[in-house]
């Protein structure tokens, strides 16, 4: 696209320099730039982009985009043959410059967005596969992974940047995708990567407390969540969940169609007998004075919920309830979530548990499977660089609902590992627990020492297959680790 062209469609405060060119790719990572890159230049949290814009040029890029316009002296850009951008803000600048660049791909799919603090990607992951199963073509975005048609691409971001998201969109729409189910993050709300997308409807999951190192109160997680459905223009869908206490405030200033789910007698999806142990979960849904039987493989009464969000959306969308109902029963398991692996009587639980809330509605739907006719061992760490607040109240939750719990190392990232693990046992006082820091010996003792028939649940990373530490990211997985000692 020509930058002039580009221009033309994006507020600016300033352009100086080189216009009349071609821009090939935008990027963010001056270390990505090449000949006819425009590089936006950000201010991140640990270093800013500004700092790295002679690399990018050094690399080829012929526009640079900055919010700092000391970044760049007056004059430097017409003596050096390339554009210098001055706008408000860079985040926000960078999802309208990616809309317009990417061909706003965003309205040429039916978009799903998906928010909560729990079940994104699990009802993601069910509504995808419902379209595949319909032979519907479809991408999604998300934390395990980000799918194109037939292809995959590893995942770092739940929602990645803004530049990035266009870029997929864009390659769906290439490939003759019709819809994109998407897993939006308090971070890309906040942090303007969703700007300038057309949702066609918005599902809201539930929200606790999360996040609380990039937030600080729950108050402003909550109204960056609200933010996304206020967001979402009038021909758009909101799905929510009445069950959760904050969903008529989430939604009091959307001016989407709002649609409801759960146990409430009011809900427009109303769940009811809903079961479930080590081999799925079944309920019945009624909507529309009819009611509908779904089973599903995946487990537990959070999963009922996810199952029945999808259901809900893609009823809505269009779509034939008994093929929906049928597709959502041949949903695979979901890699890290309620994931369990056997050998004999013996179970072992992935889950990517890592909130209080999360770790506890996990233990719960154990202990709900076994009653105490099984032993339930846990193990589990916490992050390092993240809300170190939840740390004593998983300790204490882990104890009450656990017979025996094992702490150990998650992924600590520049914190002291056994800092993290002392903060944890801040809220026991039970005596039912030991440290193991090294988490595959932690992994290793549960498997091989607990009993016969226990069920162990091993928390925190789920689907992840690394482990940071120190800055450094080593290959580690969870599923792994328990496979090598059950055999």
């Amino acid at each position: 696209m020509k930058l002039s062209d580009l221009l033309n469609n994006i507020k600016v405060i300033q352009v100086t320099g080189m216009i009349d060119t071609e821009i090939k790719n935008i990027v963010i990572d001056s270390r990505e730039a090449n000949k006819n890159s425009m590089f936006v230049a950000i201010k991140g949290f640990k270093t800013d982009g500004h700092k790295f814009i002679g690399n990018a040029i050094s690399n080829g890029a012929t526009a640079v985009v900055i919010e700092d316009k000391e970044a760049i002296p007056e004059g430097f850009a017409e003596r050096h043959n390339f554009a210098r951008i001055i706008v408000e803000n860079s985040r926000a600048a960078l999802a309208e410059i990616s809309h317009v660049f990417y061909n706003r791909p965003s309205e040429k799919l039916k978009l799903i967005g998906i928010t909560g603090t729990k079940g994104k990607t699990t009802t993601s992951y069910f509504v995808k596969s419902v379209l595949d199963k319909l032979e519907i073509k479809s991408g999604l975005i998300g934390t395990n992974k980000y799918i194109v048609g037939d292809k995959e691409y590893s995942s770092k971001l739940t929602t990645p940047e803004a530049n990035k998201i266009n870029y997929l969109m864009n390659e769906m729409v290439k490939v003759g995708c019709e819809y994109c189910i998407m897993e939006v993050s308090s971070h890309s709300i906040a942090l303007h990567r969703i700007d300038y997308l057309d949702f066609d409807f918005g599902v809201f999951t539930n929200i606790t407390s999360d996040h609380m190192d990039f937030h600080k109160t729950f108050e402003d997680y909550f109204e960056t969540k609200k933010s996304f459905f206020t967001f979402l223009k009038s021909d758009a869908t909101a799905v929510v969940n009445a069950d959760d206490e904050n969903w008529k405030r989430m939604i009091e200033e959307t001016n989407a169609s709002v649609k409801t789910y759960g146990t409430s007698n009011n809900a427009d999806f109303q769940m009811k007998d809903i079961e479930y142990d080590l081999s799925g979960t079944k309920l019945t849904v009624s909507f529309d004075r009819k009611s509908f039987s779904v089973e599903t493989k995946l487990i537990g009464k959070f999963n009922a919920y996810n199952a029945t969000a999808a259901l809900a959306t893609l009823i809505l969308a269009g779509f034939d309830a008994g093929k929906v109902i049928e597709g959502i029963n041949q949903t695979p398991q979901v890699p890290g979530r309620f994931e369990v692996i056997g050998k004999g009587e013996k179970k072992i639980i992935i889950d990517y548990s890592h909130t209080a809330d999360s770790l506890k509605e996990a233990l719960l739907a154990i202990r709900h499977i076994v009653k105490d006719e099984r032993k339930v061992y846990t193990v589990f760490g916490c992050g390092g660089d993240r809300d170190r607040q939840k740390r004593p109240v998983m300790g204490k939750i882990a104890e009450e609902l656990s017979d025996f719990v094992i702490i150990t190392s998650d992924n600590p990232r520049s914190e002291d590992p056994m800092t993290i693990i002392e903060e944890i046992k801040s809220g026991m006082k039970k005596e039912n627990h030991k440290v193991i820091e090294d988490r595959e010996q932690a992994i290793r003792d549960a498997v091989i020492n607990s009993p016969e028939n226990a069920v162990v649940l091993v928390a925190g990373k789920g689907h992840e297959n690394y482990q940071e530490i120190k800055g450094e990211r080593k290959y580690f997985s969870d599923k792994d680790t328990v496979l090598k000692y059950l055999s």
